[in-house]
């Protein structure tokens, strides 16, 4: 039996485009960022699969979440949670849009006020570090971490890989699968269909996705928000 998936992770790190895989695949039925109420109403009876939720007032989120995990759980027991991390700075540089939007990306930082002084990137920066470290500590014994820079350089077996964790068939699969994996590119070119959610954060200051750090920061930048991020950095595997 396929398991209900739940992708999260700081924003602009691919979880758009990874949870449209599910849109590709007739297992499951997708939605991208639903209300978290409205999620758990939905009919569980076939698999369902979602990236981050919107938070609700009703519920007191889990630190770092934008939900609290035990009402998930309790509610989805059969739930498979990914979480999905891309370079700390090349997030940082993607987050910029929706950050210099009153702080856009959730779940906020609880400090998040005490940062608006700050520059961009150092807003950025926190959002991630938090996200990754404090919203991570949360589910790192039940999720499985997956990392942009392999959705990327190959999609191919990235989208192998998830099927065969949930018992799907690749070979069953193959013309769904090809048309995701053909979609999924380091830059932008003929093939590349950027995910739907993802349109409106969208610049053109870079040419590759991998490494895009490279063209938007200068050394005076890395000094300012390297050594927030490094110890979370490490974590992942991620050097700095």
């Amino acid at each position: 039996m396929y398991e209900h998936v739940l992708i999260l992770g700081c924003g602009r790190s691919g979880s758009s485009i990874f949870v449209e895989l599910f849109n590709h695949l007739s297992t499951h039925t997708y939605y991208s960022e639903i209300d978290f109420d409205l999620y758990l109403n939905k009919d569980f009876s076939k698999p369902i699969a979602s990236k981050i939720t919107r938070e609700n007032r009703k519920y007191q989120n889990t630190p770092g979440l934008s939900f609290p995990l035990d009402v998930l759980l309790e509610r989805i027991p059969n739930i498979k949670i990914y979480w999905q991390v891309r370079h700390p700075l090349d997030s940082i540089c993607s987050l910029r849009v929706w950050i210099s939007k009153t702080w856009g990306h959730h779940p906020q930082p609880p400090d998040y006020k005490d940062w608006m002084q700050e520059s961009l990137l150092k807003k950025c920066a926190h959002h991630w570090n938090y996200i990754n470290s404090i919203g991570y500590a949360s589910v790192k014994k039940i999720a499985v971490v997956t990392k942009f820079e392999d959705l990327v350089r190959d999609s191919s077996k990235f989208s192998k890989d998830i099927c065969e964790q949930l018992e799907i068939d690749p070979e069953s699969h193959g013309f769904e699968l090809k048309s995701w994996n053909r979609r999924v590119q380091n830059n932008n070119n003929e093939d590349f269909i950027e995910a739907l959610t993802s349109r409106p954060y969208s610049t053109q200051d870079h040419h590759n996705k991998i490494n895009r750090w490279k063209e938007n920061l200068t050394k005076e930048n890395l000094d300012e928000i390297v050594p927030m991020v490094r110890q979370t950095a490490a974590q992942f595997g991620y050097e700095l």
